[in-house]
């Protein structure tokens, strides 16, 4: 019996990550990127622009099991998430029907961004989705389109990834970061690898017969005020000056459940702040 497969488009830091974990797994894996020589050893490279709606050929010839579609816009406004998340799912899904290919399932990452609460309310899946910004508007339409596919289809909703080469937090802690402390900013979380590692969860979860819903959130155990994660990462790296500038206050503050991944079995490795940056600091992750 051969070995299941998927593939992962937009194979970048979170995909890469959950290609080693697969692989670890003995999985095949694929992975799409424009530079292949960066993929992972183990990973079959599929070069490839989502931008440009050519099949490229370079894509597997036999159908993945199972396709995550991780992609990371690449410039930071309207046109950029459009091309990156509605464009590009376009057409991979046109790809797929091209060759006649029916993954078992398909996995879209998202964004808790298609949240718009603020007053620090706890938020699930079956929360109200109605953004006030294009990210989180052009998310969920990218969203609807994975499930409206006709391919079995799981959104996740990733919040706030941390980890190796994403430690804006910890530069801003070191230069003095002052960020309101009333009302509390709640902030949430998820290290890289607990991102992958959900992802890797669901698609084997589903490859062994348990049902999927269509929609999780990615996050760890515990939302914090943000003030809370300063001041404990201000105490461990041993900061004591304050910026000369004037206090910071983020807009949004919600607190994001994974109760329904828990309740699947899935358990972050990092399960707060705590564990995730000294994991980070101390150079373990």
């Amino acid at each position: 019996m051969s070995a299941p497969s998927v593939l992962i488009v937009g194979c970048g830091d979170v995909g890469s990550r959950l290609a080693k974990q697969m692989l670890a797994c003995n999985w095949h894996v694929s992975g799409l990127r424009r530079s292949v020589d960066q993929l992972p050893a183990g990973v079959t490279g599929v070069a490839a622009d989502l931008f440009d709606a050519q099949c490229p050929d370079t894509w597997p010839a036999v159908s993945p099991d199972y396709l995550v579609y991780c992609a990371a816009a690449s410039q930071h406004d309207e046109a950029g998430y459009r091309a990156a998340y509605v464009d590009g799912l376009k057409h991979v899904l046109s790809w797929l029907a091209e060759r006649g290919q029916a993954p078992k399932r398909l996995l879209f990452v998202s964004s808790s961004g298609v949240y718009a609460q603020q007053d620090g309310e706890w938020i699930d899946e079956a929360s109200v989705t109605a953004p006030k910004n294009y990210s989180g508007t052009v998310m969920l339409e990218a969203e609807q389109l994975a499930l409206a596919s006709g391919i079995p289809c799981t959104v996740v909703r990733l919040t706030g990834i941390y980890g190796p080469g994403r430690e804006w937090l910890l530069s801003q802690v070191r230069q003095g970061y002052r960020v309101t402390e009333e009302p509390p900013l709640y902030a949430n979380r998820i290290h890289a690898e607990d991102a992958a590692g959900l992802l890797a969860f669901l698609v084997k979860a589903d490859d062994q017969g348990q049902a999927l819903d269509d929609c999780y959130i990615g996050v760890d155990d515990a939302p914090a005020p943000l003030a809370e994660v300063v001041a404990w990462l201000r105490q461990y790296m041993g900061v004591t000056q304050w910026s000369e500038q004037e206090r910071v206050r983020r807009t949004g503050s919600k607190r994001c459940s994974n109760a329904r991944a828990r309740a699947l079995g899935w358990a972050p490795q990092y399960p707060s702040y705590q564990e995730g940056y000294a994991a980070i600091l101390e150079g373990r992750t």
